[in-house]
């Protein structure tokens, strides 16, 4: 049986409990992305955040807060087979118990271990690469990352600019994290109309870009090494980068 959901986690587990508890998932897939055929069985499952802490409060108990923490962020991965290989290392860790987020190697482990790297590492460098612009009063900063990591590095600025209003708007996702008076939500951002900088923002930048070129070395410049830490996709919404003159 495919099970299919909406995209969310909590439909995510709300499938994996249908598997325990109905019929085991030969498949777990978002509907929308989902390839129908008249041979495979399918049945749409819709989230129930209730099903949800009953799947999330079993993984923390039969395997750990750890291999919870690990599959969160698994999840959030771009990886086009992220659903089933997390399900495998779901069932493998009920079988195993805790020792399981440290078999590293296991088929059913390392495909998630990896996913949950390169999830941690791309948030961990937009904290340092997220680059904000004043729209009116508002901070304003748009990125186009890999993985669906807006969820793990708006904590941090809601911490970093507790009385500011801010927006981090995810242009692949077409999704912006929202944050006024300590308190903030990720939206469906199709209808966000987002005014151009100011021109004080503007002059900001041009300095900014100034002082960067200026600031650099000749004779120490390493673009290998820059193109590691800031690759070239990431750098359109990067100020340093950009082409505001």
């Amino acid at each position: 049986m495919d099970y299919l959901y909406d995209g969310s986690f909590d439909g995510f587990l709300s499938c994996v409990y249908h598997s325990y508890k109905l019929k085991k998932a030969s498949g777990i897939y978002e509907k929308n992305s989902y390839q129908y055929s008249i041979i495979n069985d399918y049945m749409i499952i819709d989230a129930d955040s209730h099903l949800a802490d009953t799947v999330y409060d079993a993984i923390e108990k039969k395997i750990s807060k750890e291999a919870m923490h690990i599959i969160f962020h698994a999840f959030l991965s771009c990886d086009n087979d992220k659903n089933n290989k997390i399900l495998k290392f779901i069932e493998f860790g009920f079988k195993k118990g805790r020792i399981a987020v440290d078999m590293y190697s296991h088929d059913s482990v390392l495909p998630v271990m990896e996913m949950y790297t390169r999830v941690s590492r791309e948030a961990h460098s937009f904290l340092g690469l997220l680059r904000f612009s004043d729209i009116g009063g508002i901070l304003y900063a748009k990125y186009n990352p890999d993985n669906n990591i807006t969820t793990l590095i708006t904590g941090h600025f809601a911490d970093r600019y507790k009385y500011e209003k801010f927006i981090i708007h995810d242009e692949r996702r077409n999704i912006a994290a929202i944050y006024a008076n300590e308190r903030w939500e990720i939206i469906d951002a199709g209808s966000l109309n987002i005014d151009s900088v100011t021109n004080d923002e503007i002059m900001l930048h041009k300095l900014w870009k100034d002082y960067f070129t200026t600031l650099a070395i000749e004779d120490r410049k390493n673009i290998n090494l820059q193109f590691q830490k800031v690759p070239a996709r990431y750098r359109k919404n990067i100020v340093e980068f950009n082409n505001i003159k």
